[in-house]
This record gives structure tokens, sequence and C-alpha cells, in this order.
């Protein structure tokens, strides 16, 4: 069952010449998920000030997918002397009906930070959740161009990788994609977190747990303790044991890691997993790769390694674009996605 916002702009985006409607999407994936996380969710949807004019048109669709933490009503955020994302969409579809396409933005928030939009029995089905709750939903109440070839998804960090994720797996609903510091090349991404990690649980005489009972009881306040909470996200979508609860790759009280588990999270790095879904990339219609050069993460080294391995696997090479972006890090990324929606939308256009 699906409630629906007729009249849904959010208060922070007034002057938009288009609109955004808020669509509330009871997800039947969610329900009675382990963490007991909302089961219904909001979904933003950007439509073009046209939208209602022509009521015989059909519109592509980008999907939009949040970062770690990053909840839907985010993007309405105001920016000192800048404009949101969906203002810079509003922007750019001004005048221009040729080019515009509706941009629907959706989050895998979870009670740990981010389902990395995966299925898991630790945390819940979110991919399935995006794929077939979110999609369904705007196919049935929103005209869209129903098929793969006018469907594209996109994100920045998790939800880059999420991107990158669905359309290796479900290739009959995404023809195109963008990832933007996606998850990638795992070794340069996470080993060097773990440590951070450790350090903080030696407190907690190595137990996640008790940690995490502090967290949710509001006695964590030091920033520097948020990689505890994001491994325990990514061991919860990449490594939960028989049990569903999440499994940590290295041993939590004295550090070494555990090759069996560590290879489970190996084996949803997108680096990784290029050669085994080499049956995408040759139909794909565009795949949009980059990074900043002074990622946090060293994220520009993933994209790197995924960029030729996806070329390896079978990628048309004028099917990739592919950037490091000079001076930038892992949180200047709003400003890219633009050009990324608008590489998208053209090659996803009827």
């Amino acid at each position: 069952m699906t409630g629906r916002e007729t009249d849904g702009r959010p208060m922070l985006l007034p002057s938009l010449a288009g609109r955004v409607q808020v669509e509330r999407v009871d997800s039947l994936h969610l329900r009675d998920n382990p963490l007991g996380d909302p089961s219904e969710r909001t979904v933003w949807v950007y439509l073009p000030e046209h939208y209602d004019r022509d009521r015989r048109r059909r519109y592509p669709v980008v999907y939009v997918l949040s970062g770690f933490a990053g909840t839907v009503p985010m993007w309405g955020n105001a920016m000192p002397f800048g404009l949101t994302f969906p203002e810079q969409i509003d922007r750019w579809t001004a005048g221009a009906e040729e080019r515009s396409c509706l941009v629907v933005f959706v989050d895998g928030w979870n009670s740990y930070g981010c389902s990395q939009y995966v299925d898991s029995p630790a945390s819940g089905r979110y991919h399935s959740f995006l794929c077939e709750d979110v999609v369904s939903h705007i196919d049935r109440n929103f005209r869209t161009l129903a098929a793969r070839e006018h469907r594209a998804v996109m994100g920045k960090s998790s939800g880059g990788f999420g991107a990158l994720v669905s359309v290796m797996l479900r290739p009959d609903l995404f023809g195109a994609a963008a990832s933007h510091a996606g998850d990638a090349l795992y070794e340069h991404v996470y080993l060097p977190e773990f440590r951070r990690v450790l350090r903080t649980l030696r407190r907690y005489g190595g137990q996640a747990e008790a940690w995490l009972k502090d967290f949710g009881s509001g006695l964590v306040t030091d920033p520097d303790e948020l990689p505890v909470l994001v491994a325990l996200g990514l061991a919860a979508a990449f490594s939960p044991d028989e049990n569903g609860a999440p499994t940590l790759p290295f041993d939590p009280v004295t550090g070494p890691l555990r090759p069996d588990v560590w290879e489970r999270w190996l084996a949803w790095d997108p680096v990784r997993m290029a050669p085994r879904y080499s049956h995408v990339w040759p139909d794909l219609l565009g795949l949009w790769i980059d990074a900043g050069e002074r990622d946090a993460y060293y994220l520009d080294i993933g994209a790197t390694a995924l960029r030729q391995a996806v070329l390896d696997a079978g990628l048309r090479p004028d099917a990739a674009a592919f950037e490091v972006v000079a001076g930038a890090d892992h949180d200047s990324i709003r400003g890219r996605m633009l050009g990324s929606l608008t590489w998208l939308a053209e090659r996803i256009a009827p």
C-alpha cells in the first residue's frame, strides 16, 4: 500500500520552475527487516515544468542514490552561495524540453547509516526495495518510458557503489550508470580504516555490540569513531553470519584479518565483480566513473582500477566517461553530479 502527497514541493525548494513531488513507498521487501527500520520510505520525484502541460509525453528516468548516512530530504539542504542539486536540475531543464527527464531521489538509510543498496539478512532487502518497490512505483504512478534503454542510476560514495551494483545485477532495469567516488578496490579503501576501528574497540574489549549500544544511547560523540559504524554497516551488507549478525573481517581484539570473511567483502568489490558480469558491459549505454584526486578514501585509485576492469570486461570505450578530478576531495561531489546527469540523460533519451 502506498501513500502519496500530491502537492509534495519541499519547503526548502520554493523557487523551482518544475516541482519536486514527495512520494511514500511502503516497501514489501523492507517489512519486518532485522533492524526494525521503517519500511515506508520517502522518495522525491523531480518533474520538469512541462510535465503537467503535455500529458501524452513520457519521460526517461534517472535514479539518484544517496551516500552513507544520507537521506532523501538532505537533497533540499540550502547551500551557501550555491544551488541544491534539485535546483541545478531545474535550471538545466528550464526552456529545454528536448533534454529533460524525471529524476528520482532514493536513499538506502538504515540503523548502520547505509545498506550499500544490497539485500542482506542482517539489515534488509534494500536492493529489492530499489529495483522492485521504487522502480515499479515510479513506473506505475508517473509517465515514464519504462524500459532499461530509458532508465539510469547514479550516486555518490555508497550511492555510487549502489549504482554500480545495480547496473550489474539488474541490467534488465538500468541501461546506464554513474558513480561518483563509489566504493571500489577495497584493499585501498577499507583496510586502512580497520586500524581506526580497532583502536576504538580496544576501549570496549573488542566488543562492537558494546560500542553500538553507546552509540545508540548518544554516548558516542567523537566523529573519529564513525569508522566503527561504517565497518558494522559494511559487515551487515557483505558478511552477515548464519544468524544474520554482522561479522567483521578482522579479529576485533587482536587485529589480524579473517581471510574467509575478507574474501566475502572482496566478492562485492566492483573491480572484482566486473569480470563476472562481462555479459552486462557490451550492451551498456553509458558508464560514468569519477573521483577526486584528494579523496580521503583513495577512491581515485579505485576509480582508475574500475575503469580498466570494465573496459577489459567489454565496455565500449565510447560508452565510458572517466575523470580523476583535480583538487577535489571526497566531499566535493555534488557540484559534479549535474555533469553526469546531463551525460546520462543524453544516453537514455528517446
